[in-house]
């Protein structure tokens, strides 16, 4: 984590049980919430509301794409935590979430990133929800560096990234640089 971190610009962290138990999740948060914000950047613990509080981590994002979670999550934790959430598959359940106004809406699936290529389905939400609603979304990229303009492209306001940045034989400094790089030259080529 510390070399993603020192690699260059990184907004936010989502910290994922991936299949931890709770125990181990909280412990594993409570070593990376400290880093992250060290270096700046949001810590944001996923789908446990108790880890959140107790490591001091800036939000919680539920990724069960569960409207009424979310919406309770948003009335007790907003405006103290971020609170942001995903798995929410079509555009109508997109635009009830956005109606219970939480900080975000991520398009993609943590784990999802296995191809070179974000997934089609979470630019093409991405791209609509950009075009159309106010409320800032994240897309998933997918997991090769190379593919960052597909994604950037959807006009979403930020980029997760896990498989481009931690997957095998990927070193995560380099790989934040590089994806910074990437962005750079992508926004200043629209922008002329």
């Amino acid at each position: 984590m510390r070399a993603a971190l020192s690699g260059g610009d990184v907004a936010t962290v989502l910290i994922d049980p991936a299949g931890r138990d709770e125990a181990a999740f909280q412990a594993f948060a409570e070593v990376l919430v400290p880093l992250i914000q060290a270096a700046g950047a949001a810590a944001i613990v996923v789908d446990d509301s108790r880890a959140a509080g107790r490591v001091k981590a800036d939000g919680l994002h539920l990724s069960g794409g569960d409207i009424e979670a979310l919406g309770e999550a948003v009335t007790r934790l907003q405006p103290r935590l971020i609170v942001g959430a995903s798995g929410f598959e079509t555009r109508h359940e997109a635009l009830e979430a956005g109606e219970r106004m939480p900080d975000y809406v991520l398009f993609g699936r943590f784990g999802a990133d296995a191809d070179a290529e974000p997934h089609h389905k979470s630019v093409a939400l991405a791209e609509w929800w950009a075009e159309i609603v106010e409320l800032p979304c994240i897309v998933l990229g997918g997991g090769e560096l190379s593919t960052l303009e597909a994604a950037a492209e959807t006009g979403a306001e930020f980029i997760a990234l896990s498989r481009a940045v931690f997957g095998e034989n990927v070193d995560p400094a380099a790989a934040v640089g590089a994806a910074n790089e990437a962005f750079d030259a992508f926004f200043e080529r629209i922008s002329r």
